[in-house]
């Protein structure tokens, strides 16, 4: 197979894989964040087949879903290796998968290359935004997890463990990661789109904090 029959072969599968999920990681988060890595890559120069592939396959091994905790890219490693892709090209695509899962506040990024970089931050455009604040709703849904709890304050985690093991309401999610990731993307492509799409999260919060609190009912005005 040529490298545009390797890609369209991977699409196909990861379509199949992943199009009954209702976590907010179905294939149209994939697709989503594949579209986004072509376009960033496009500008920032990388290596297209690389970005491709890992933007196809970055939620395969994902640890949230393969019961072990684990995020050591073992299925994708063998849908690469059935499709017979260079060695070379395999590693750098599975070094990318190993390392795009944010881990905590705290815990530094080891992503490495700008193909990595590339990637990373197209996941992280589809966790912000209009689409990134449905998507934490529904992940914290699938996790049986509250909206919201006042008693119960977001933590800036230190460790990946500490991040992993974390089950606090969905809110402070927010805080822990979603509003941080502006200040997080790689690279000047990212950055630039990620200030509108932090916006509205921003937008979002303040007002679900006032409907929380009943602010917004209590300052309107009489009817005439």
């Amino acid at each position: 197979m040529n490298r545009g029959q390797i890609i369209q072969k991977t699409a196909e599968y990861i379509k199949r894989e992943f199009s009954g999920d209702s976590s907010g990681h179905d294939w149209w988060h994939i697709h989503r964040v594949w579209k986004n890595a072509i376009a960033i890559c496009e500008i920032e120069k990388a290596d297209d087949f690389i970005v491709q592939l890992a933007a196809l396959l970055h939620d395969l091994d994902d640890w949230k879903f393969n019961g072990s905790g684990d995020e050591t890219p073992l299925r994708a490693r063998a849908w690469l290796d059935s499709c017979s892709v260079d060695p070379s090209v395999a590693e750098s695509v599975c070094r990318i998968i190993a390392n795009i899962s944010y881990k905590g506040a705290n815990v530094e990024n080891k992503m490495e290359s700008l193909e990595g970089f590339i990637v990373q931050d197209a996941d992280r455009l589809d966790a912000i935004g209009a689409i990134g604040i449905g998507r934490a709703f529904a992940y914290g849904g699938y996790r049986n997890r509250p909206l919201y709890d006042p008693d119960t304050p977001p933590q800036m985690h230190t460790s990946f463990d500490e991040y992993k093991n974390s089950k606090s309401a969905t809110i402070n999610h927010f805080y822990e990661k979603l509003l941080l990731l502006k200040d997080k993307m790689n690279t000047p492509t990212a950055r630039r789109i990620a200030e509108e799409r932090h916006a509205v999260m921003v937008k979002f919060i303040e007002q679900f904090m006032r409907e929380w609190e009943g602010g917004d009912v209590i300052s309107a005005p009489e009817n005439p």
